[in-house]
This record gives C-alpha cells, structure tokens and sequence, in this order.
C-alpha cells in the first residue's frame, strides 16, 4: 500500500467523532487546496498511478470523472488508453445497488447523469473491470476510504469475483476512523 508522504495533517477522530462531521471536515481540507499545489498532487498521483498500472499491467480499468475537488487524473487517461488498457466510467442505475460500469475512450460525448456526474453519452454498457480506481475522500492507515456515503464502491467491491481496488487520495485526508462491517479495504492507496 502507497503510504502518505506527509501524515502531519491527518485528521484524528478526537477531531471529527461522527462519521458525517468527518466527512464535512475532509470536503473543507481538499477544497482548501490552492490550485497550483493541487495540480502538482495531481500530477504527482498521475505519475504514481502511471508506474502501478507499468507495473500490474491490468486488462481494464474504471476510472472516474472527479467532483467536489477530487483528484483530477483526466490528463491521464489518455495515456493509460494508449498502453492498451481498456477504460471504463462508472454508472450509478439505481440507488443501493453495485455500479454498472459504460465503456469510455478520451474524446467521446459526455452527458451527465442525474447526480450531475459526468458520463459517456453512447451509454455502451461493459462488463466490470479488472481494476477501479476510487476517489477517497479521506482514507486511514488500514486501507478504508470514506466515501459520500452512498455505499456503492462497497456494493461494487463485494461482488464475486472482486475487483482490485486503489483508492486515490490527498496525504492531507488521511483520518483516523474505524472502519464499519460493510466496508472493504482498499488494495492500496496511492497519496500525495
């Protein structure tokens, strides 16, 4: 697992008891990332996402379209493609269910869905990739993320067989919370 390269600024759960309160004190961390120091640790979590896939070399891969300042690994993309790896985005069909997932290439029409993420317009539905990639809103030493809440990487995660799962996050969300019976570790985080 991809450990932080500074946990100085981790949050504690002294600091953030409730699973919703900690959830509002990430969202403020990652929004307060000036946007020059965010994209180098965008460019950072590229490059490291870059040597993971050189190195495991997976078949497909779901990557995601970032909101509420998530990580944005867009410029990226593109190159995974062209190493052969067969890219898909993540469609939510309905709310408690696992996601289904729409084949994606790098120039394709976008619509957004209605939670206003964005989507592949041709709605080409595929089967789950090998790997998914996973924004994590904050992540702890043990591997969970914490999501928005919704359940649905969890639900995606528990299906036979299991994709591998790399979270993605800033080092300054890294928290300290336990985890709950549903959720499921990350293989490996990848932080800057």
């Amino acid at each position: 697992m991809t450990q932080p390269k500074n946990s100085e600024h981790k949050v504690s759960m002294e600091t953030a008891p409730g699973r919703a309160e900690l959830r509002k004190i990430l969202r403020q961390k990652r929004q307060s990332i000036p946007p020059e120091d965010k994209a180098l640790l965008d460019a950072e979590l590229g490059k490291q996402l870059l040597a993971w896939c050189e190195h495991h070399t997976p078949a497909s891969l779901a990557v995601y379209w970032p909101i509420q300042a998530e990580p944005d690994l867009r410029s990226y993309y593109q190159q995974l493609q062209e190493r052969g790896i067969q890219l898909v985005l993540p469609l939510v069909t309905a709310k408690d269910t696992a996601l289904s997932f729409l084949s994606w290439q790098a120039g394709d029409a976008m619509t957004v869905d209605s939670y206003g993420i964005a989507i592949p317009a041709h709605g080409r539905l595929v089967a789950q990739p090998d790997v998914l990639l996973i924004p994590c809103l904050g992540w702890n030493a043990e591997g969970y993320r914490l999501g928005y809440g919704g359940g649905f990487y969890d639900r995606t995660l528990a299906a036979i067989p299991r994709p591998m799962a790399i979270g993605i996050g800033y080092a300054c969300t890294r928290a300290e919370f336990a985890a709950q019976e549903h959720d499921i570790p990350m293989d490996c985080i990848i932080s800057a």
